[in-house]
């Protein structure tokens, strides 16, 4: 059985389709990217599995280990272990990164908070007291945003990618929280617009039009991307035109 399986999904904001019919399924314990180009609903699908307020979707079915969760908040999904990395890491004033990442830890015991901390480059020593606001680096939040998805050990991760901006050593640390969450045996949803990150996945698919064209090797899913994506209405292409070319 998937841990996640979504069927025939679909998503409009006002008038406008942004998922159009898309179905996709995780497995326990893999790691499974999403490519597209900007438009193309990726981060829109992020939010409609997290089940996000004003993402419900008007068509189609979500389920979570066996679980039908299309009507479920998003706190509701947290609590069965599916948890969203942001795009924009967010900013909490008045609290520390020691609270911040023991209130996502909740009693687990696998990592501590240090051993996150670490995990994403970042000395627990210097960072531990550190407040989470604008004194920190665009950088520096993205490394504790990851190491908080590290503390919570997730049954699920949505990794949430910025389409531009993404360093060398930021790809490491993705990677290799990544890979930690599958250690811990966990799976990952990569959501993402760069093929280096994306190849280190076990399956990826391929999204354009508001739904899953292409779903297969890591390296074929990216060489697909690489000759045939190129910045379009992409809600209006069709999907065996792309195919055609294949």
């Amino acid at each position: 059985m998937p841990l996640l399986k979504i069927e025939n999904l679909s998503f409009q904001a006002g008038n406008r389709p942004i998922l159009n019919h898309l179905s996709l399924e995780i497995w326990h314990g893999e790691i499974h990217s999403i490519l597209g180009q900007n438009g193309t609903g990726k981060s829109t699908l992020a939010y409609v599995i997290m089940g996000l307020a004003g993402f419900q979707p008007t068509e189609g079915k979500i389920y979570f280990e066996g679980e039908d969760i299309t009507a479920l908040s998003a706190v509701e999904r947290a609590r069965r272990g599916i948890t969203l990395g942001w795009q924009e890491p967010a900013r909490f004033e008045g609290l520390r990164v020691k609270e911040y990442l023991e209130i996502s830890a909740r009693g687990k015991n696998h990592l501590s908070v240090r051993d996150c901390l670490a995990q994403v480059g970042l000395d627990p020593r210097k960072y531990l007291n550190r407040a989470v606001d604008e004194t920190l680096s665009g950088g520096e939040r993205k490394r504790i945003e990851l190491a908080s998805i590290l503390a919570m050990q997730p049954k699920l991760a949505i990794l949430d990618e910025p389409d531009s901006g993404i360093d060398a050593p930021s790809m490491e640390n993705i990677v290799r929280v990544i890979r930690k969450v599958v250690q811990l045996r966990g799976a990952v949803l990569l959501i993402t617009h760069h093929d280096q990150v994306a190849e280190t996945a076990d399956r990826s698919s391929f999204l354009c039009g508001g739904r899953i064209v292409k779903t297969g090797q890591p390296e074929e899913i990216a060489k697909f991307f690489k000759l045939h994506c190129e910045e379009c209405p992409h809600i209006n292409q069709p999907e065996e035109e792309l195919l055609a070319h294949d």
